[in-house]
């Protein structure tokens, strides 16, 4: 295992990288530098000719509960503010650009030529969701929560792969109510691949990852090419791009200010509480057990 990242540990052995993500006391929400150090991690996997397949996962109680914006998103003031106010012409650099914004950066596990397992457990929320589902293969325990809260406020589909993995019915629904979904409920709807109990989770992205390490890497890589290329030729990119640019408006409408305002002021339970409330969702329903801890180093490793 290596200590070289701040937001996440890589690891690899007999084939399988394994890329956690670190931040259990913050349920791993994004900050950064965790897009940069996600795509620089893929990349290590792979340039690594001993590395066949890649499982991405998250330590703690979480896989990961989106972006966080305890602050008012001033992590990334950097990126996108001047002067302390957000500045639109840098946000629209940052999200048409293939280098600076955070959908390319989680787009390098679906651009990845090796395959790329996501294991998910607890919250998988917001762009947290938006991060798994960038992944060739989604594994979820039963009991977990996957959704879009950032539906209902403060945000849009950056990654597209909500609409792209759904058919019209249910992504249409989901995206304009934002509803949260156990893992039982994704794989109901074809959104993921698998749910099983938590207890059983490590073993089957274990068991899956074994089975791929069969099989030749030229054939893994192009069997997720072709795939890949049928949804570019869709309109992935084009989506993306839509969707970046629309998050960053949704995030700076007088609601939006006002939402942030509320949660700087009461806190971000209250803000999320008052968001939910009307759902009985997320923050006002049934939660992932907090007994359902995964540990920081795979049991693979």
């Amino acid at each position: 295992m290596t200590a070289d990242f701040t937001t996440l540990v890589y690891a690899a052995d007999a084939g399988i990288a394994t890329i956690t993500l670190n931040r259990p006391e913050s349920l791993n929400t994004i900050v950064p530098p965790m897009p940069d150090e996600l795509a620089a991690a893929v990349e290590r996997a792979v340039r690594d000719t001993a590395v066949k397949v890649i499982v991405l996962r998250g330590a703690g109680r979480a896989f990961c509960a989106g972006f966080d914006f305890g602050d008012g998103f001033h992590h990334w003031d950097d990126l996108l503010y001047t002067d302390g106010t957000w500045d639109p012409g840098k946000e629209f650099i940052a999200a048409s650009s293939p280098t600076l914004g955070w959908v390319p950066k989680f787009m390098s596990l679906w651009h990845s030529p090796k395959p790329v397992i996501a294991q998910v457990h607890g919250w998988c929320v917001g762009g947290g969701s938006e991060m798994a589902l960038c992944a060739d293969i989604v594994l979820m325990s039963d009991d977990a929560v996957i959704g879009t809260p950032y539906s209902r406020m403060w945000g849009c589909h950056h990654a597209g792969m909500w609409v792209y993995r759904l058919g019209l019915a249910k992504a249409k629904e989901l995206a304009l109510t934002g509803g949260a979904l156990t893992g039982k409920q994704a794989e109901e709807i074809g959104l993921i691949n698998h749910a099983v109990p938590f207890d059983q989770l490590e073993q089957l992205t274990h068991d899956l990852c074994r089975r791929l390490l069969t099989i030749p890497l030229n054939q893994l890589t192009a069997m997720k090419l072709v795939v890949n290329q049928a949804y570019a030729n869709m309109g992935l990119g084009s989506t993306q791009l839509v969707g970046s640019l629309l998050d960053g408006m949704l995030r700076n409408t007088p609601e939006a200010l006002e939402f942030i305002d509320y949660a700087e002021s009461e806190g971000v339970p209250a803000a999320v509480a008052r968001r939910d409330g009307p759902f009985g969702d997320y923050s006002q329903g049934e939660r992932p057990n907090p007994k359902h801890v995964v540990d920081v180093k795979p049991p693979w490793a």
